[in-house]
């Protein structure tokens, strides 16, 4: 017999497992027996012709039926739908209701549903659409105005309907006594968002308690478990950190909450389920189911619930691992199996992370199948209550034939759909359907209600095909089991892999999976670490270390800890360094373009290969969080990739048309020697951009790292010597700025790559053009930015404040992109900066080298000493600040925030984690801007708006290399969000993007007269017209 550990391991073996390998072994399962086969059929096709006569179907699906997801109208009422009853000023709720209606062709749908009521509505919008056109005539615009309250009031009142469908009550009491009057079982959730603070945590938290309470009181005592009404509860509700960073606390805090909930729930004798929510917080919540149900004050109550997600490729296991957990504590576990809600989540943040595969099955037919799979599973544990929550006529019809004469299965359904099926199915009254029933206000809906529709109403669901009239019946009874043996249990070849995400130009860089627990321990113990070889930095000249007296490289979290020493360059080696390289520059560039890009792939491999030591140094030497290594290795990895496809793509003779008789030709070449000087933030990523650009357009390099940080960069050239890279054609010169200054005083160098502040990069310009008899060399400069974020009405506040905490406060806003001025429309703003000042306050300051640490020190003590001179010099207007009591040891300045009258107060770039906040006022979003831009930075903004308007304003005049909207503002993937800016933030053409690599070369235009000897052999050798014959 497994133990309970084993099971667990067996769940983790199955993460993310490939998809034909997961499907085959649970075929099987999923199909039908011979006998059952003709009972499915029969059922499902009988269900089916019912739903297609049944005229009782609920509002919101005959919505969805005429409104598509795949359609601009269906779009357009989703995100009205999602936005409207948060927006508290008439201004903007007039803007949101323009810029949705307009968005869709209403008249195509007049009095084209079966549906009175939606008829109606389409009405309704039809006229809205009218009235509230751009450029409309006097007299409408005049009706316009004064019909806006009334249009305001309709819209606000179909929003409050459309939710009501859903909600089955605004409070607990409201949802119980209508749950009476329809004679339902019921398990109530109540609704609200992922904690984001401890206040958050604690109101819902009390929710809960009070759900219990009323549940537990309202239950009658007669009735059996089964036959009671139930409560569900999100954790990611009761914690404002579950996450796997943070997970040692997490799950501490999480269990001993819900424990306290589950004795509650025992005293009243109910069901207590713990959802399920994203795959990266499966392992915390087995521990946390793991912890409740061992507790001895719970011995004997069979009330502990759990949801399990079909689509997860782990759902097997997990309930292999439930009816385990049951035997172990002597209870039978409630499972609720569901598809799954976060498909679209899990996908993107797959590719994203770069991780090897998919948490999720990347076809609804695999879905089903394991949904299927998981049910017989389910139906054959002794220690499981098995329920299943369904919409799907076929898998309702597979299930209540499987279950045989069983009467101890229970189906669940989300009140406001699917009751026409359920009635249908259940009208022999052998199985009970529970409802998964919503409560709270309209507000708490939104993010709900759009996973409802969207869960429901894409074209691939059930709920949408079985609405469309057009579908054949037989098509909508296909067997899933079929479908997958037809395509061989083969991922969906529309979604890329995360490693092929870029198509065949170049692979995506590998990630590193910081949500498994195992992963992340063995990362933990890595980075406290550094190799020997990685302890010594030196002038690396012709591929050899020169020596010298050296310096200590210390660990800004802590300057105790010695973690190498660094040799500067003397001003003889700089003149041997630029001559060596002059020498090789020549061959170096007449190397075919493939050979120089086949060695930045061969140092990508590299990088991959050895990235564990990296991390180290980047923890080590600049003090960054483990997420910031795993991205900073995965954007050097990206760059050696991603120029030498641009190189291959650009680095080629152009053939130049022209009159007959002539060949014409431009060919881009290097320009000789490039010297790189790199700043400390991006010690590895920003170094190697910089130094593989310059090398595969065919120039040498000679790089300077920053002086904090020259252990990662002699790493990294090692590496690129190892990939085939010439010791003469790149050579590192560490040092300070007068090592930097008598590299670009040098007539032969031949152009400059630099990143840091403006002034530097000012002064580096005059040194380039003071020399009167110096070729005029190319500065390629990316500098700093006060980087703004525009806030409206109409944004999501949860969403606001994680890319807030993000932009502003990650990497200790030791970065070029990060958020330095957050202006709030002044309608909002004080409930924003209540959770924004809530969830600043759960940031951990600390050890980098720890997961839990959220904020890492400042470089050096210069570094602190400004920020913190900066922060005390505006404590009057500082309202809020977390304090480093708990980080003494390092150079640590805690997020602060800083609240100013107006955008112009804020002048200079303060380069750590300072967030400075101004609030403006609805209908001056382009005068705002205009402000903004007067600052002459422009690096990066962000705009969070539901608002098309708004976006198309901001995107008209925001002058800006880098636009973010609803979204953070920093981590710019190479090739995707090429990065830089503009004004006083750059000089051109962006990091990662394909216009780069010319900044590197210089044009060569060829034109050869092909008639010199005599005659244009070639047009006379052409085709003779008939004209001439």
């Amino acid at each position: 017999m497994q133990s309970l550990a084993e099971y667990r391991a067996a769940i983790a073996s199955r993460h993310r497992i490939e998809e034909q390998v997961a499907l085959a072994q649970l075929l099987p399962l999923a199909r039908s027996t011979s006998a059952e086969q003709p009972r499915v059929e029969e059922t499902t096709r009988s269900l089916l012709e019912a739903l297609r006569r049944h005229p009782d179907a609920g509002l919101v699906e005959r919505f969805m039926r005429e409104y598509a997801l795949s359609s601009e109208e269906g779009i357009a009422l989703l995100s009205l739908a999602e936005a409207y009853l948060r927006v508290p000023d008439p201004h903007t709720a007039n803007l949101l209701i323009q810029d949705k209606v307009q968005m869709g062709d209403w008249a195509s749908h007049g009095r084209r549903a079966p549906s009175a009521v939606v008829n109606t509505a389409t009405f309704g919008l039809i006229l809205t659409k009218t009235l509230t056109a751009p450029g409309a005539g006097a007299l409408r615009g005049l009706i316009a105005r004064m019909g806006e309250p009334f249009v305001r009031m309709g819209v606000a009142a179909a929003m409050q309907l459309m939710g009501g469908q859903f909600v089955l009550g605004r409070t607990i009491d409201e949802a119980l006594a209508r749950a009476r009057r329809e004679g339902a079982i019921c398990s109530f959730d109540m609704l609200g968002e992922a904690a984001f603070t401890a206040a958050d945590a604690r109101r819902y938290f009390e929710a809960y308690e009070g759900a219990i309470e009323a549940v537990g009181t309202a239950a009658s005592q007669d009735a059996p478990l089964s036959k009671r009404h139930s409560v569900s509860i999100k954790l990611s509700a009761l914690h404002p950190r579950y996450e796997a960073g943070q997970a040692e606390r997490a799950v501490r805090e999480l269990s001993a909450a819900v424990i306290t909930l589950a004795k509650r729930a025992k005293r009243h004798g109910i069901g207590l389920t713990i959802d399920a929510e994203e795959a990266d917080r499966l392992e915390m919540s087995l521990d946390i189911i793991a912890a409740v149900a061992a507790d001895p004050a719970l011995a004997g109550w069979d009330g502990l619930g759990m949801a399990i997600q079909a689509y997860q490729k782990r759902a097997m296991g997990v309930i292999e691992w439930a009816d385990a957990l049951g035997a172990a504590t002597g209870r039978r576990i409630q499972v609720r199996l569901v598809k799954g809600a976060y498909w679209d989540t899990e996908i993107k943040h797959a590719q994203e992370e770069g991780l090897d595969g998919y948490p999720v099955y990347t076809r609804k037919e695999a879905t089903d199948v394991s949904y299927l799979a998981c049910a017989r599973r389910m139906l054959a544990a002794e220690n499981i209550a098995p329920a299943f929550a369904t919409h799907n006529a076929l898998t309702v019809a597979s299930l209540m034939t499987w279950a045989g004469n069983r009467d101890d299965i229970e189906f669940q359904r989300l009140h406001g759909m699917g009751e026409p099926l359920y009635a249908e199915a259940l009208k022999d009254g052998r199985h009970q359907v529970r409802v998964y029933a919503p409560v709270g206000g309209y507000r708490d809906l939104l993010a709900y209600l759009v996973r409802r529709l969207l869960e429901n109403g894409a074209n691939s669901s059930f709920v949408h095909q079985i609405g469309d009239t057009s579908r054949d019946i037989d098509a909508l009874a296909t067997d899933p089991v079929a479908l997958v043996e037809a395509n061989g249990g083969a991922p969906n070849p529309i979604i890329s892999m995360p490693a092929d995400l870029f198509g065949a130009e170049r692979l995506n860089s590998e990630g590193t999976d910081l949500s498994d627990r195992e992963v992340l321990r063995a990362l933990e113990a890595r980075v406290v670490a550094t190799a020997p070889e990685d302890r010594r930095a030196g002038p690396l000249i012709g591929g050899q270390e020169a020596a010298g007296a050296a310096t200590p490289v210390v660990n800004p979290a802590n300057p105790d800890d010695v973690v190498g020493e660094v040799v500067d360059a003397t001003p003889d080696q700089v003149r041997v360094a630029i001559e060596r390289a002059s020498r090789a520059a020549p061959a170096w560039a007449a190397l075919p373009v493939e050979e120089r890009a086949a060695c930045l792939e061969r140092a990508a491999d590299l990088l991959e290969k050895e990235k564990e030591a990296f991390f180290a140094l980047a923890v080590r030497e600049a003090g960054k969080c483990l997420p910031d290594t795993v991205a900073e290795v995965r954007e050097a990895v990206d760059f050696c990739r991603y120029y030498a496809a641009q190189a291959r793509r650009l680095l080629v003779t152009h053939v130049l048309p022209g009159p007959t008789g002539e060949c014409n030709e431009m060919r881009l070449s290097g320009r000789g020697v490039f010297a790189c000087i790199s700043p400390w933030n991006f010690p590895l990523a920003i170094f190697l951009g910089q130094v593989t650009a310059a090398l595969v357009a065919g120039n040498a390099v000679i790089a300077k790292p920053a002086p904090q940080t020259p252990l990662i960069a002699a790493r990294a050239v090692r590496l690129l010597h190892r990939a085939g890279v010439p010791g003469d054609v790149l050579q590192l010169l560490p040092g300070g700025a007068d090592v930097g200054a008598a590299l670009v005083a040098d007539r032969r160098v031949s152009g400059v790559a630099f990143t840091g502040s403006t002034g530097a990069a000012k002064r580096i310009a005059r040194s380039i053009l003071d020399d009167d008899l110096r070729p005029i060399a190319p500065l390629v400069a990316e500098t700093g930015g006060i980087n703004a974020m525009i806030v409206d009405s109409t944004a999501l506040p949860e969403q606001v404040v994680a890319d807030v905490i993000d932009s502003a406060f990650r990497s200790a806003g030791q970065r070029c992109s990060a958020l330095r001025l957050l202006c709030l429309q002044e309608d909002v703003a004080d409930g924003i900066l209540e959770m924004l000042q809530g969830a600043m306050a759960e940031l951990k300051l600390g050890d980098p080298a720890l997961a839990s640490t959220d904020v890492g020190p400042l470089i050096d003590e210069a570094a602190r000493g400004r920020v913190q001179g900066y922060i005390d010099a505006n404590a009057a207007r500082v309202i809020a600040s977390l304090p480093t009591d708990d980080a003494p040891g390092g150079h640590f300045v805690g997020p602060t925030i800083i609240r100013l009258d107006t955008p112009e107060e804020l002048t200079t770039e303060v380069f750590g984690p300072v967030l400075h906040v101004v609030t403006w006022k609805a209908g001056e979003l382009e005068a705002l801007v205009d402000r903004i831009n007067a600052n002459g930075y422009g690096l990066t903004m962000g705009l969070h708006s539901r608002l098309a308007s708004a976006m198309d304003i901001v995107r008209a005049r925001a002058k800006v290399g880098n636009l973010y909207v609803n979204r953070s503002t920093i981590g710019a993937v190479v090739g995707v969000q090429p990065f830089g800016g503009e004004g006083l933030s750059g000089t051109g053409f962006k990091a990662g993007g394909p216009h780069y690599l010319l900044r590197f070369v210089t044009e060569r235009a060829i034109s050869i007269d092909t008639t010199s000897a005599g005659g244009n052999a070639a047009l006379f050798s052409a085709e003779v017209p008939a004209a001439m014959a």
